[in-house]
């Protein structure tokens, strides 16, 4: 059962859909207390950093989820549940979960690059893992954001995406903590598969 993590920032009726086209089943869940019942989590994310952390603080949740990817559990994060990952976000002054290091920042100034950057875009994969496959024809994936992750430890980047003449981070993992900044259940079939790779992934 994969758990879809409600701290109402979510577009978590999107990832669901899309997660059981894939035949997966899945659990909205609004507690902590409920992830007894599961072999994975997603951690969807719509919206700027510090009043989804303050959500999440309230509902009671950064310690069990630091502790859930502390046990290897997997953990997906969509969008701004990728930024949520790191320590701190220059959108805000609160600090993130602090699973990965790093923090996230303003997508740079580029003439004729509008922000938010919203739209398609290919990835440039660097590494193996749940997600992609490596050498593949690069994927287009749909994006929406105005903030970048930087980790300190840029091994945990596992793709790129280009933005006007620089690039941006698209996806970041680190064992069974996976997490993009583009939207899969947005994405068309790139995204699906995406999605499928993931699923065939957990125990």
């Amino acid at each position: 059962m994969i758990g879809i993590i409600d701290y109402g920032m979510g577009n978590l009726h999107s990832v669901e859909k899309a997660l059981v086209k894939l035949n997966a089943q899945t659990l909205i869940i609004q507690k902590p207390a409920q992830l007894a019942e599961l072999s994975a989590l997603v951690l969807p994310g719509v919206g700027a950093f510090d009043p989804a952390m303050q959500r999440l603080s309230e509902g009671g949740w950064v310690l069990p989820l630091q502790q859930w990817v502390k046990q290897q559990k997997p953990l997906l994060g969509i969008c701004l549940g990728l930024q949520l990952l790191f320590e701190s976000s220059d959108e805000g002054c609160l600090p993130g979960l602090q699973l990965l290091a790093g923090k996230v920042a303003p997508l740079p100034q580029i003439p004729g690059e509008p922000i938010p950057h919203m739209g398609w875009a290919p990835l440039e994969l660097t590494a193996s893992n749940s997600l992609f496959v490596p050498g593949s024809t690069p994927d287009w994936m749909y994006f929406v954001h105005s903030y970048a992750a930087i980790p300190v430890d840029p091994s945990c980047i596992t793709a790129y995406a280009p933005y006007g003449t620089s690039k941006v981070v698209a996806s970041v993992g680190r064992g069974a903590l996976q997490a993009t900044q583009f939207h899969p259940e947005k994405s068309g079939n790139a995204g699906l598969l995406m999605l499928r790779r993931w699923l065939q992934t957990l125990p």
